[in-house]
């Protein structure tokens, strides 16, 4: 695939900001979940939160609360607000994975960026600004009043930057909310970042790269 988009679209936490949520889970709940069940409790924790996003837009710290609360009731430990106000306030300051300055900015020479994240406005900026290349346009649920994976995120995205889903190329490391939806909307263009979120599935029709170093490859650059 060599294909020259009019828009690179990406996800941005977990495929170009590093996405801490399990780290911080790991730190908060040492002290209640056994080592060997950690890595189920962050499971149950991610579909959760998946799970979330899925009806009518709400505030992403709502998002999280409810999450983190839900989780709380299944495990049997007790829900602390304070706890939960962590992740919410966390996000800001997650920096991008080491591979994606240079690779971002090799394609945004050429190319025009934009971003479609699930975050609120509040925070998205900071993490933007840590990238290392500039974009064209940042677009959030906030602003689409819906939450990826729904296809109201997207259709909000392209209405935005009046184009087709032809006319884009999207970049996600994550099946469930991007590159399904965005098969599903008709953007045939699509870019997995395999940096181990979940399993790929061949079906989606998608060009499949280790990080963000891969991507100017795939554009021909």
């Amino acid at each position: 695939m060599s294909f020259r988009p009019k828009y690179i679209t990406f996800d941005c936490y977990g495929t170009l900001t590093r996405f801490r949520m399990g780290e911080i889970t790991r730190d908060l709940y040492a002290d209640r979940i056994p080592a060997e069940r950690m890595e189920q409790f962050i499971a149950d924790f991610s579909a959760y939160r998946f799970d979330e996003v899925l009806g009518d837009w709400k505030p992403y710290e709502v998002v999280l609360k409810n999450a983190v609360r839900r989780l709380c009731r299944k495990w049997k430990i007790q829900y602390l607000d304070h706890e939960a106000q962590k992740y919410y306030d966390a996000v800001p300051t997650w920096g991008p994975h080491d591979d994606v300055p240079a690779g971002l900015a090799k394609v945004a020479r050429e190319i025009p960026l934009v971003i479609l994240s699930n975050a609120s406005d509040d925070q998205i900026q900071k993490n933007v600004a840590m990238l290392g290349a500039p974009f064209h346009r940042v677009y959030t649920a906030q602003q689409a009043q819906a939450y990826k994976p729904r296809l109201q995120a997207f259709e909000y995205m392209l209405d935005s930057l009046g184009c087709n889903p032809e006319d884009v190329l999207h970049v996600s490391s994550s099946l469930r909310y991007d590159l399904m939806s965005a098969d599903d909307l008709g953007i045939v263009n699509k870019v997995f970042v395999n940096r181990g979120h979940g399993p790929g599935n061949a079906a989606y029709r998608y060009v499949e790269i280790a990080d963000i170093g891969g991507l100017p490859g795939v554009v021909g650059l």
